[in-house]
């Protein structure tokens, strides 16, 4: 009877908070597991730039924090694909000393898988049982080519990668898929041993199984480690297959924790305080009503960034004023956290009209709507701000002092996340929409300031 155990991470979001604690839980397993082999997988998202140390290295931080607890492999999750440029994402594993299994990420120039991955990694246990590793990321079409990447549907790869496992005696899928995606894939595929999953932050306390395969997933942010153990006959067939989680709450916090993770904290701060970005001669305010709101200037940066005719951005977006004199890229990385990007949307005027309907209908629900996802980093999404967009209240809709035009083609300058969130249909619905990738919102923002207001 052999005995394999793996323990997993997944959605860390650069919790640092969680990672004394899931670090020693991770050591203490190794050292005290009674199974013939161990591995230890993380499965995409380890990385976010909410967290300042993230920001300010480009992930390399979360790269040093995971090479001592000797990862066996990893994948990527859209935190990594697409909180980089294509350069950072290149270059985010220099320095990582365990092998990135992705066999859905290809260079859009050359048709190559991308470099800092493999399709699949075969590992050998002590008792020569072959493991196969497969590696699977979501496959956001309309934002990877963005970035020059070629992402390519799970439909169309999963036959492939798993060709090249077929002859192994047990097959694991890393699988930054989501958990229906997960549930599909195993109800296809009962060759599959077990499939670790993650994206969608579901929490498996025991495990699922589905059609024989066994799902897996520790839910998110480092709330929970999880733990797969296998065991095989001699003929190296899986006879058992079981996974449980473990709650990091439930683990020993020691008197060095807290100041370590503000040390990490500190850090991404200190290092972000450095980059100057300009010279403000007033404090620009979060509240929308100001003289000398930050909301105003913002909208000023992103029309003119998207070279739109008017531009609309949500008062929730601001978390902090910004105070006068040398701000930095500390300063707007605490006022604009967020994964968004601007957006330049084309449409015709009667689309227009319908969508600054939508707004309108959905602007009292939403001035308090606490948002959650889809990029945003704050608490509740809040006023929506026009520039050049007027309304009577005979509901007639003038863009920049003229009576809008049905048949006219109008541009507007908006962000990624109203395309994703579920509130104005009209952007999907008609917009030809432009996300303008690499930059973030604060990137392009800081860019303007520091035109306008130089140190």
């Amino acid at each position: 009877m052999e005995k394999i155990q793996i323990v997993h991470t997944n959605d860390l979001h650069s919790h640092f908070e969680n990672f004394p604690r899931v670090s020693r839980f991770i050591e203490q397993t190794r050292q005290n597991s009674i199974a013939d082999d161990f591995y230890l997988f993380d499965i995409g998202d380890a990385m976010d730039r909410a967290h300042p140390l993230s920001e300010a290295t480009n992930g390399q931080a979360n790269i040093a924090w995971m090479n001592p607890l000797h990862y066996d492999a990893a994948t990527i999750g859209n935190n990594e694909g697409l909180g980089n440029s294509h350069e950072e994402l290149e270059h985010l594993y220099d320095h990582a000393n365990f092998p990135v299994i992705l066999g859905n990420l290809y260079e859009e120039k050359t048709g190559k898988l991308a470099d800092f991955a493999v399709q699949s990694k075969f590992f050998t246990t002590e008792s020569r049982t072959k493991i196969g590793v497969i590696g699977l990321t979501a496959p956001f079409i309309l934002t990877y080519p963005l970035l020059n990447w070629d992402i390519r549907l799970i439909q169309d790869m999963l036959p492939k990668v798993l060709q090249d496992v077929k002859d192994c005696d047990v097959i694991v899928l890393l699988s930054h898929l989501g958990v229906s995606m997960d549930r599909l894939i195993a109800s296809k595929h009962p060759e599959i041993d077990v499939i670790i999953g993650s994206h969608t932050h579901h929490l498996f306390p025991k495990g699922e199984m589905d059609n024989g395969v066994l799902l897996a997933a520790a839910g998110k942010y480092g709330q929970n480690v999880g733990t797969i153990n296998l065991e095989l006959n001699q003929d190296k067939h899986v006879i058992k297959k079981d996974a449980f989680t473990t709650p990091t709450s439930s683990m020993k916090v020691l008197d060095t924790d807290a100041a370590w993770i503000k040390a990490q904290y500190d850090k991404g701060e200190e290092l972000l305080n450095q980059r100057q970005v300009a010279n403000l001669p007033v404090t620009l305010s979060s509240d929308y009503h100001a003289d000398h709101s930050i909301i105003q200037e913002a909208l000023t940066a992103v029309q003119e960034y998207a070279d739109a005719e008017v531009a609309i951005l949500s008062s929730g977006l601001f978390l902090k004023d910004l105070p006068k004199g040398i701000i930095t890229e500390k300063n707007l990385h605490d006022i604009l956290p967020h994964a968004i990007h601007v957006m330049r949307t084309t449409m015709t005027g009667d689309n227009v009209w319908r969508l600054v309907m939508e707004m309108e209908k959905n602007r009292l629900y939403l001035r308090t709507h606490q948002q959650k996802g889809m990029g945003f980093r704050g608490k509740i999404f809040g006023e929506l701000i026009y520039r050049g967009i007027k309304i009577d209240d005979k509901r007639n809709v003038y863009i920049n002092g003229q009576e809008l035009n049905k048949n006219q083609e109008y541009t507007l300058a908006l962000l990624d996340h109203y395309l994703f969130v579920p509130y104005f249909p009209s952007i999907e619905i008609a917009g030809k929409n432009k996300i303008m990738y690499p930059k973030f919102l604060r990137n392009v923002f800081g860019e303007y300031l520091g035109k306008k207001y130089p140190i």
